[in-house]
């Protein structure tokens, strides 16, 4: 395997490392701990190298996730390091995704988030640390329940100003602080 293209277990380790440490660590998102804490997240990583067989592996894991008990599998993370490696690719690629899940009759059930290390909100700057909220260590698609999304919101008093405190807790953090939290992940996840 070349040196550019980590193994699957070195992918899921820095993945799981970036949830513990950035997701849940600067509570990025309230709603991730517990299926992370229960062992809810299913990591899948691609082989792809092509657009179209990444969205068959993405309409595979999404009727897999339709199928599965919840109790055992809430959500699922597509880690897809070998293709759509530029965001703009990457970004253009959602539409595709959120067709697949409309095409499947899926629309309700399950949702498709997006996560990249190159992530850029629009009409912000590259280096705006605030992208960091949605920047993962490689292009991810995260498969979520709409049922499970829709109990954490209900449960999550003004779940609208979640991005909001992203903001601010990664404005606080700043470049440099996020550098070091990259550093630490990548760290942990040798171990």
């Amino acid at each position: 395997m070349s040196a550019d293209i980590p193994t699957p277990e070195q992918a899921i380790a820095e993945t799981r490392a970036w949830i513990e440490h950035a997701v849940i660590g600067l509570n990025l998102c309230p709603f991730a701990k517990a299926v992370h804490t229960k062992g809810q997240i299913r990591y899948v990583v691609s082989d792809d190298t092509d657009p179209e067989d990444l969205l068959n592996t993405l309409c595979e894991e999404l009727q897999r996730l339709a199928d599965t008990d919840p109790a055992e599998v809430d959500t699922t993370l597509i880690i897809h390091p070998q293709v759509l490696g530029d965001f703009l690719d990457y970004n253009d690629f959602l539409e595709m995704a959120d067709a697949a899940v409309e095409d499947m009759g899926l629309e309700g059930v399950v949702q498709v988030a997006s996560f990249h290390p190159q992530y850029q909100f629009e009409g912000t700057a590259p280096d705006d640390v605030s992208n960091a909220s949605n920047r993962s260590p490689y292009p991810t698609l995260h498969l979520l329940r709409e049922d499970s999304v829709d109990r954490a919101v209900d449960a999550f008093p003004e779940a609208e100003r979640i991005y909001e405190a992203n903001i601010a807790t990664l404005e606080k953090l700043g470049p440099q602080g996020w550098a070091e939290l990259q550093a630490r992940i990548k760290q942990d996840a040798k171990k």
